[in-house]
């Protein structure tokens, strides 16, 4: 097992809090992991990223997150999360279930969304593979199809149904890695990272939602709050 496991997070200039919230559950439970924004600005002026804002999006991140396995020089096992996540234990653990058959691994999900809005106002829009590519583990070596050319020029459909690889080539990985809150049982599932997927507690609407106060509990004690 790997001890400088990657992670990139979706960082959008709306959430801030989130992502340094997100960063700080990872790293407080293992040191050692790397941990990396991905921000759509600093991908432009990197060159990476030269696609027209995606008006449907509903983050900064929405595509830029395909340029994982490049970013990493398509060297070992990078994880993608979104940053509306807290993360309550190792995410090393997540490579017990990689192996060198498939290219990504994502909890498979099968739900509705309960609303047709989200987090600040966005639309909610319901597709196949609906939040697979909110969480993914990727085998960098055999993601080498995700070139910045075609993250730049591929049509979301093709890069979040991940018809980029074959789906004999896409492995599971239990819900406790991606545990929508809201949608899965807390004790059922013992989550290792909770997404907010409709909206978290940083926005006024969503103080409350549920699990709410594992995310409370995580910026208090960053910021030392009694």
């Amino acid at each position: 097992m790997s001890a400088n496991l990657k992670v990139f997070i979706g960082w959008d200039s709306r959430e801030d809090i989130a992502y340094q919230v997100a960063k700080y559950s990872i790293l407080k439970h293992n040191p050692n992991i790397e941990v990396y924004p991905i921000k759509l600005d600093e991908m432009r002026k990197q060159g990476l990223y030269t696609r027209d804002d995606d008006k449907k999006g509903s983050t900064e991140f929405t595509i830029s997150r395909f340029l994982v396995p490049y970013l990493s020089n398509y060297e070992g096992y990078s994880l993608f999360i979104d940053c509306d996540m807290v993360c309550l234990r190792d995410l090393e653990f997540v490579l017990e279930f990689a192996d060198d058959d498939k290219d990504v691994y994502c909890v498979q999900h099968h739900y509705d969304p309960k609303s047709m809005v989200k987090m600040d106002g966005k639309e909610q829009h319901i597709y196949p593979r609906k939040n697979w590519s909110s969480v993914m583990l990727f085998d960098n070596k055999n993601c080498t199809a995700l070139t910045p050319e075609i993250v730049n020029t591929e049509t979301p459909m093709y890069l979040h149904r991940m018809m980029w690889t074959e789906d004999r080539r896409i492995g599971k990985l239990p819900p406790k890695f991606n545990f929508l809150a809201g949608y899965y049982d807390y004790e059922k599932e013992n989550p290792v990272l909770i997404h907010y997927t409709d909206g978290g507690p940083w926005f006024k609407e969503y103080h409350n939602c549920p699990h709410s106060d594992l995310w409370k509990n995580e910026i208090k004690e960053m910021f030392g709050i009694e």
